[in-house]
């Protein structure tokens, strides 16, 4: 059986660094770290891509920034910008999707992402609409939820 091919955007792959003061945060959290933890016993795939490393080195904060490096240089698929890539982008920011977080999306979908795991409640609000989109897009307690059953 294949790993399940993982694709956490920045606000996902950041949110167990955040405060934690919230009880949505701190669940998200714990569902990162425990996606983290699956990807660490190989169970499944974490995706990289020039548009996450691109992002993360624009994180002001040191510790959040080698963290984040330090868990994407372990990712065994690394997605890099390509035309397909850029064109996909451009057809989901048709959907009102800003543009980072459309080059993330069609990065993970052209990388055979099984799932994009995001934070971004605008963003998930926006998917729905998206009719031809082949990946699964879910915030991470959802996910975790999925990959548990």
């Amino acid at each position: 059986m294949k790993a399940m091919k993982i694709y956490l955007d920045n606000c996902a792959i950041q949110r167990p660094l955040d405060d934690k003061s919230q009880i949505r945060i701190a669940l998200e959290s714990e569902a990162v770290l425990g996606i983290i933890s699956l990807f660490e016993l190989k169970t499944i795939e974490l995706l990289s891509s020039d548009i996450l490393v691109f992002e993360v080195t624009k994180t002001p904060n040191i510790i959040r920034r080698e963290y984040i490096i330090d868990l994407l240089e372990k990712s065994s698929i690394h997605i890099s910008v390509n035309s397909d890539i850029e064109d996909r982008a451009n057809e989901f920011e048709q959907y009102g999707i800003k543009a980072i977080d459309a080059l993330h999306l069609a990065s993970a979908e052209i990388g055979n992402a099984d799932y994009f795991c995001t934070c971004d409640d605008k963003f998930l609000k926006k998917i729905p609409r998206i009719k031809d989109l082949k990946i699964k897009v879910s915030s991470p307690i959802e996910l975790i939820q999925e990959i548990e059953q």
